[in-house]
């Protein structure tokens, strides 16, 4: 990734979306303004739900050659699938602290699969492991909702484990996922997060343009202030 860490990037999560016409979903998605794409990888036991893998994201590699794909990797051994993921041309592999008893292993593995890396914690982890691997990340994930649903509420009450992220690491990414919208993002913002995953708000909506603008607004008034 050729940017500035710490600048504004919005995320759709292109599992709210068409699943039937994922290739014309991302595309209308990055016709929009997406800088990225977040990509909700799930195995069926780290969380309940079953989505798709590096198959999939192999082929959509192939239609979007030049953008930036994140994983995220709701599964209970992140390991496994960094092979996988890198043969698939992903940019960030983002696992979860609660998934490993090693994750300066799986950081490690990542970075020579040569991978950017990422780490998340759910809305019940305490942040203070995450603080401790940060300077070895290349972001910091946030989980604003419980992995593995979407159109959950977002949890205003995480933000004191953003703001502990920014006073540590003023110019790190930090990225919040779930419940992401016009309504909530000035709250996450404020806080410090950088780097916005919106699955429902905006993918759902008439005019994604309009929302992604707004929501990239509202991060770059704090960003700047």
């Amino acid at each position: 990734m050729t940017r500035c860490p710490g600048a504004c990037m919005i995320g759709p999560s292109i599992l709210n979306s068409d699943l039937s016409r994922l290739a014309e979903e991302c595309q209308r998605m990055l016709d929009a303004g997406a800088d990225y794409l977040h990509l909700d990888v799930m195995d069926g036991h780290f969380v309940p739900n079953l989505t798709f893998g590096a198959p999939v994201v192999q082929c959509l590699r192939e239609k979007f050659p030049g953008v930036i794909f994140e994983v995220h990797m709701m599964v209970s051994r992140p390991l496994q699938w960094i092979g996988d993921m890198a043969k698939a041309k992903v940019d960030i592999y983002t696992f979860h602290l609660e998934a490993t008893t090693s994750p300066k292993d799986v950081i490690e593995k990542v970075r020579e699969s040569g991978m950017k890396v990422g780490c998340g914690i759910k809305p019940g982890t305490p942040v203070q492991p995450l603080l401790d691997l940060a300077p070895l990340l290349d972001l910091c994930l946030v989980m604003t909702v419980e992995p593995g649903f979407g159109g959950q509420s977002f949890m205003a009450n995480i933000m004191p484990k953003v703001r502990a992220l920014r006073e540590a690491y003023p110019s790190c990414d930090i990225e919040v996922d779930g419940g992401l919208s016009p309504k909530t993002i000035e709250v996450a913002a404020e806080a410090g997060a950088n780097m916005i995953v919106s699955g429902s708000a905006v993918v759902k909506n008439d005019n994604p343009k309009q929302v992604i603008e707004l929501l990239r607004s509202t991060v770059d008034k704090f960003r700047k202030a």
